[in-house]
Order: C-alpha cells, then structure tokens, then sequence
C-alpha cells in the first residue's frame, strides 16, 4: 500500500495544534474557574517538602500542565517566596499531577469529541456569566483533545505498513535508550509532555508500538519535558537555576532506574493491565502515573541529598528578592501592641529601601537597556505590592487593640507611609514600561534628554533614600532637606520640559522619544512628591 504522505503529515500536525491549543485552553479555563490563585496556594502550603508534592500535584491538575506549575515554582523560588527543597516537593508533585491528562485521554470519548465542543462554544458564546464562560472554556478544551488525538491516531494509521518505522520499532525495543532519546527529542520539539504521551497511546492503541518499546519513549518524554524549567530559568536566580537542575536530575535518575528494571516493570503493566482489564490506552496512562508515582516515593528521601548536589553542581550566592515580611510577629499585636508598631515601622524601611532599588535597577535599564534590570525591578515592584498587603493588614490588626495617643500617631503615619511607598514602586515600575515601549520602538533619547534624566534619577533617588533614613532615626534635620530636594525636583521638571519642546522645535528629538522622555520626568517628580510626603509625616505636618 502506497502512503499518501501529505494527506498524513496534514492531519498529524493539523491533530497536534489542535490537541496543543485544547490543553492549553483547558488549562486556561481550570486556572480562571479556581480564582487564579495559583500562586498563593505554592507560597501558603509549601511548608515542607511533602506538602510541596501535594500541592504540586493540585496545582498541576489545575493548570494541566507540569511545565506551567515548574515555571510558576521557579519564579517563586527565584523571588524568595520558596526555599530550594519545597521548591523539589512540588517539581515531584507536578510530575506525578501531570499524569492525570494520560487518564483522561485513556478515557477512549473521541467519537463524542465534536459535541463536546459545541457544549464548550455554546457556553462560550451564549452564556454572558463569567463562571459559565470558563467552564465553556474547560468543556471545549476537553472535546478538542480528543479531536486532535482522533487526527492524529488516524493520521499515523499507514506508518503500520511502513517498513522502515516497523524497523524502528524493533530497534526501540532492543536499544531501549534509542526510545528514551525518540521520546526526550520530541518533547523537546513540541514542548509537552502531554502531546507526546498522548502521541504514544494513540501508537499503542493501533497496535504500531509494541509495550516494551513504548515504555522507553514514555520515560524519555519526562526527560524532554525540563527543558521548559531550563529556558525559564536562564538569566534567573542561582536558586532558580538549582530548581530547574533539579527536575532534570530527578526525571534522569528516574528514567535510569526503570530502564534498569524494564523488564520487570513491562510485566507488571502486562499483569496489571489483565487484572483491570485495560484498554490499550490506559496501559500507557498506567505506566506513566506508576513511573511518576515510584519515581517520587524513591527519590523523596533524597530531596537533601539533591539540594546539596545541585547547590555544588550550580556554585553562587543566592541573591533574591524575599517577598515576605521578616518582622511582622504577629504575636506583639495583642500582647505589645507599641512593639508591634515598631516591628511594622522596620517592615515599611524593608520596602521602602526595595522601592530605592528598583528605582536603582530602572536606572540601569534606562542606560544599558539589559532586560535583566527589567525583570529584577519588576520582581522588586511585586515584592512592595506583597509587603504594602501584609504591612497594611498587620496594621489594621493593631488597629483594632487599646493604644496609646502617641502609638496612635505613629500608627496614623505609617499607615499614609506604606502607601507613598507602595506608589513609588508603581512610579518606576511605569518607567520601565516606557524604557520597554523606547526599546520595542527602537527610540533614541538625545545626549541632551539622558544627562537630564540622569540628573534627575540621581536626585530623586537620593531624596527617597534621605526621607526613608529621616523616618528611621525620626530626623527632622533630614526630613527639612527631603523637602528642599524635592523643591528642586519640580523645578527640573520644570525646566527640563521647556528643554525638551526647544529639542523638539530644534529637529532634534523624535516626538515619540520626546513622549518617552516627558513622561518618564513626570513618574520621577511624583516619587520626589511621596519622597516629602515621607519626610512631612516625620515632621508631624501631615494630619
């Protein structure tokens, strides 16, 4: 029989589209259904390595995919939010989380695949209430997986009468390192796990892969999926780094151990598939929630071991941004509420000196346009936001206690000082926005408009620093010269604008760069505002 290539790469590749963008989709959905909070589940429950696993394991089931939930994980590793050995419990739980998408292919539905889809769009387009909108979402994704794997089984139907892939196959069954590598590359190609497992079961099912030669793609296809975590993490943290290394270590040595026991672990599923009576594609589905599943309970007494590996293996200082509070105790509010001031006072220095390096980090950016110094300053800006939450609440709290007049003052300032601060990071974070529009745009900033910047970024930055060491040794003498500094502050606002339209009626300056500009001295003289503000509420003239 002559195969008709084009007619089978088409409905190959068209079914792995549409089989890539349903899983996304559907994840897209589950995540937007469970509140999109994501992030604080990872940050609250990750209290210890098992936790970790549990949680990545609900996570993953959420999103559908184990590389979403490891690039999540690195992000807060990278931020603080996670240490290196939580961060290895829930990589552990993810792989074991995305087996799930296995099972629900292994639930052979694909002759339903279309009215699934009409069910998803029907609520997509005709139910106006959010919740139902998502669910659409999830539904359509749901029947559009198994659309594509429909497409795709068919299309390699022919591949049977092919002797070169029966050759193949073969081959994967006497080398089962040749099927490791088949399965990491393709992964590596299609960048999900999932596509590749699904890939596998509908080869399976059609009787085109034998068992024991569709068990080694299966363990390459875990190995192929780290290659995510490997590219989120470039340029990222030495904790980051550690992280990614790690769910490369754990899913080698993994794949390693089975090939080793490859034999036995084929007759198990041959066993247990006879036991359950297994469809073709719930064998595979089985043997890759086993895998995941033994993987973790061997290597979980071994997370020490990993961090320590990983930690010589990537040497370095881990430099992060720590999104949590270090002095909230909330333990002082009812029992010393006055040492509970104080504890929220050097919580709000914290942010304030992370908003003085941000506004450092967007400096950076704006001279050397290194993405690097954008990203940490976005991080920075997210840490503030996290702190101004807790800081807030944990005041509130104290609020609510018997304080004296003087604690009550002090209380009252810090709570409009949290918010000057929480605004400054808003202020740089809207700078670094339009350094990205200028480098997106490709705009050049005149000689002339970058040494005014330059002026006014020192200023400021000096002027913030200034009002945060007034409010910390509660010196007036400092608080006086914020509020001078910032006097010159609105004056180079001034001043530095009419340069500008002289630049812009010389043919100097492009207008679209001259925007950039304009608004990047109207961001800095508003951090000099809340800079005095700082300083007026250590002076006592705020009310």
């Amino acid at each position: 029989m002559e195969i008709n290539w084009q007619e089978m790469l088409f409905q190959f590749f068209g079914g792995l589209g549409i089989f890539l963008f349903s899983i996304k989709y559907m994840g897209d959905g589950l995540q937007k259904s469970a509140g999109d909070k994501l992030r604080n589940i990872l940050d609250r429950f990750t209290t210890n390595p098992f936790m970790g696993v549990l949680v990545g394991i609900v996570v993953t089931v959420l999103l559908q995919t184990s590389t979403g939930t490891t690039v999540i994980t690195i992000g807060l590793v990278s931020a603080g939010f996670m240490t290196l050995r939580q961060a290895i419990g829930v990589i552990m739980g993810a792989n074991i989380g995305t087996t799930v998408t296995a099972f629900i292919i292994g639930i052979d539905i694909g002759a339903y695949a279309l009215p699934i889809m009409a069910v998803g769009a029907f609520c997509i387009f005709f139910l106006k209430k959010n919740y139902f909108q998502n669910l659409g979402e999830v539904i359509f994704g749901f029947g559009g997986l198994f659309l594509g794997l429909e497409l795709m089984t068919g299309g390699m139907k022919p591949l049977r009468e092919l002797p070169a892939f029966i050759d193949l196959t073969v081959s994967m069954s006497d080398y089962p390192l040749l099927g490791v590598v088949i399965g990491t590359v393709f992964t590596l190609i299609v960048q999900s796990s999932s596509a590749t497992v699904g890939i596998l079961q509908g080869l399976y099912s059609e009787g085109i892969l034998t068992l024991d030669s569709s068990l080694p793609v299966l363990f390459g296809d875990n190995i192929g999926t780290t290659i995510t975590a490997i590219l989120a993490s470039i340029g990222a943290s030495v904790a980051a780094r550690r992280a990614a290394a790690t769910h490369v270590l754990f899913n080698v040595v993994g794949t390693l151990i089975f090939l080793i026991i490859l034999i036995p672990f084929t007759m198990y599923i041959e066993w247990l598939s006879g036991v359950l009576g297994l469809e073709a594609k719930m064998q595979i589905a089985f043997a890759h929630g086993t895998f995941n599943v033994a993987n973790t309970l061997i290597q979980f007494p071994l997370i020490g071991v990993w961090a320590y590996v990983v930690t010589k293996l990537i040497p370095g200082d881990e430099i992060t941004i720590e999104y949590k509070p270090k002095h909230l105790d909330p333990h002082f509010i009812q029992t010393a509420p006055s040492i509970a001031i104080g504890q929220a006072k050097e919580e709000i220095l914290r942010m304030g000196y992370f908003s003085v390096q941000g506004m450092e980090e967007t400096f950076e950016y704006l001279k050397t346009k290194n993405k690097k110094h954008a990203e940490t300053g976005y991080q920075l800006e997210g840490a503030i936001n996290n702190l101004d939450h807790k800081i807030t609440d944990y005041l509130v709290k104290i609020s609510a206690e018997s304080i004296s007049s003087a604690d009550s003052t002090r209380h009252i300032m810090l709570m409009e000082t949290v918010r000057d601060i929480e605004r400054v990071g808003d202020h740089f974070e809207n700078i670094i926005e339009l350094i990205d529009y200028q480098v997106a745009n490709r705009l050049n900033l005149t000689d002339n408009a970058m040494e005014d910047l330059t002026e006014m970024f020192t200023l400021t930055i000096g002027t913030v620093k200034k009002a945060l060491d007034s409010l910390d040794i509660n010196s007036q003498e400092l608080a006086r010269e914020v509020a001078e500094q910032e006097d010159l502050i609105d004056k180079m606002e001034r001043q530095f604008r009419k340069k500008h339209i002289l630049r812009l009626n010389e043919g100097t300056c492009v207008p679209q760069a001259g925007i950039v500009f304009v608004d990047i001295v109207s961001n800095l003289e508003r951090i000099g505002d809340h800079a005095v503000n700082i300083a007026e509420a250590v002076l006592g003239k705020r009310a």
